[in-house]
């Protein structure tokens, strides 16, 4: 009998420093880095895995494009790393020579270049301890395609394969009778894996899912064809955990169990090594963007993508004011932080929004906008895997999503009239996306008047504000009102 460890993480998204959360110290990549060097010291069998998303979320990725993150989790050695959607976020000739930066394999068996019909990248991973021979496979969202489009060369001659069928693909072809344990590493969101889980052949050997993509936080697996779905919330708070009993003999999985153990003070020693070069890296940010902008009254929440939040109206408020254009429809998953303030430095803005990029005004009609919130409340808005928006002030929403009725659309305390002519800002993602993000085309948000840029970035944008603005306050009014 062999005893196996698999450690996991997703969405670390840059998540270097810890926090003190009621006292105690807790996450941050110096407690992970111990975490997973004492597991290995006590269980020499012991693999750990990064089921995409490193990039993506604090200054120090973002100064660095990305460098900094390889460098530090090159520390971590992890086994094996599945590619995530923002792995592509600083373009994907870069993420491809970071690939060459990296002491760990990145696999993804999805992501093709239509041209030659070749995969991006190595599409599995096998791995052996102690006799067994364990195989990983990656797949991706195919959100990735909505980043890499923006590349006029590149992006053109990328595209993705059904996730499913190249599963099949790499089991039938590469997955031999020497394979002991199979194991998916998902980029795709848990609503995703479970339904994959039950379409999966079972002839494909599918032990466990290990996923990635929606954070979602889990303190068991949900088991969907015998297969266990487990994910590592986001960040560095927690590391997902798997021991495995493996029988040689019956060649079988005869026992297991997994649980999210949460990286503190109490749990995990913090790697000297490892702190020293996290402090190293926060000294060069900290002298460059370590200033205050602004205060809040009190901090703001932004506790969910799918819901009106404080920091959302906020933040969707400020840019309509003193603007051109009616009504600013701010993208909830372009804010990252769920607290925010209430003293708010100039990295904090830049961790908070960092996807900016020129802001895009369109002129719909009152019909066409009422055709892009009934696509933005469809099934997919609720499980965290879709585009949702943040309304600024006088727009009143009441969708039933019972009946699927949209029962209410107002703008300034009147019902919105087929024939109103609209004004509307979305940010260049969006823009760049407009079918997937606001189920129209730009042929139709082009009838009225061709849209055109009326800012170069977001960011100068909010920063400005908060540079001109103190003891901001913002509350949820009831603008998105959702009913079952």
């Amino acid at each position: 009998m062999s005893h196996v460890t698999i450690l996991h993480n997703n969405d670390m998204h840059g998540d270097w420093l810890p926090q003190m959360t009621d006292g105690m110290e807790t996450g941050g990549l110096a407690r992970l880095a111990g975490y997973i060097k004492r597991t290995r010291k006590e269980n020499p069998n012991t693999l750990y895995a990064i089921a995409g998303d490193m990039f993506r979320g604090s200054i120090i990725d973002q100064e660095y494009l990305g460098m900094s993150t390889i460098d530090m989790v090159n520390m971590l050695r992890p086994n094996v790393v599945a590619l995530g959607n923002h792995e592509v976020d600083y373009g994907l000739a870069h993420l491809l020579f970071l690939e060459k930066c990296a002491y760990f394999p990145i696999v993804n068996s999805d992501l093709f270049v239509t041209t030659n019909n070749k995969r991006l990248f190595t599409p599995y991973l096998n791995l052996e301890v102690d006799g067994i021979k364990i195989m990983f496979i990656a797949i991706l969202t195919n959100e990735v395609l909505v980043t890499t489009r923006a590349e006029k060369v590149i992006g053109s001659f990328v595209n993705m394969k059904n996730s499913k069928k190249e599963i099949g693909v790499i089991c039938d072809n590469y997955r031999t009778e020497d394979t002991d344990i199979t194991v998916l590493l998902t980029h795709i969101g848990y609503e995703n894996d479970l339904l994959l889980a039950g379409e999966l052949d079972p002839t494909w050997g599918i032990d466990m899912i290990i996923g990635g993509h929606s954070h979602t936080y889990m303190d068991k697996p949900t088991v969907v064809n015998g297969i266990p779905i487990v994910q590592a919330y986001t960040g560095t708070d927690y590391i997902g955990r798997f021991d495995l009993e493996y029988d040689k003999e019956k060649r079988a999985i005869v026992d297991w169990k997994w649980e999210a153990v949460p990286i503190n003070q109490d749990t995990a020693p913090s790697d000297p090594v490892m702190e020293e070069v996290v402090e190293g890296y926060k000294a060069l940010t900290d002298r460059k963007y370590h200033r205050v902008v602004t205060r809040f009254r009190r901090a703001l929440t932004h506790p969910s993508r799918e819901q009106e939040t404080e920091l959302g109206n906020l933040y969707a408020d400020l840019m309509v004011e003193d603007s051109s254009f009616d009504i600013m429809m701010f993208g909830s998953g372009a804010i990252r932080k769920k607290e925010f303030g209430p003293v708010v430095e100039y990295q904090d803005i830049l961790e908070n929004t960092p996807f900016d990029s020129p802001l895009w005004m369109l002129h719909l009609s009152g019909k066409l906008f009422r055709k892009v919130v009934m696509h933005l409340m469809r099934d997919d808005a609720w499980k965290g895997e879709t585009e949702f928006f943040q309304f600024s002030k006088g727009v009143h929403i009441r969708y039933n999503r019972t009946t699927h009725v949209l029962e209410e659309l107002f703008f300034q305390g009147k019902p919105v009239e087929d024939d109103d002519d609209l004004s509307i800002a979305i940010q260049h993602y969006h823009y760049s996306n407009i079918e997937t993000s606001l189920g129209i085309t730009l042929e139709e948000a082009s009838r009225i008047k061709k849209p055109k840029v009326v800012a170069s970035s977001v960011n100068n944008i909010i920063e400005e504000y908060f540079a001109t603005h103190q003891d901001l306050d913002s509350h949820v009014d009831g603008r998105i009102e959702i009913v079952d």
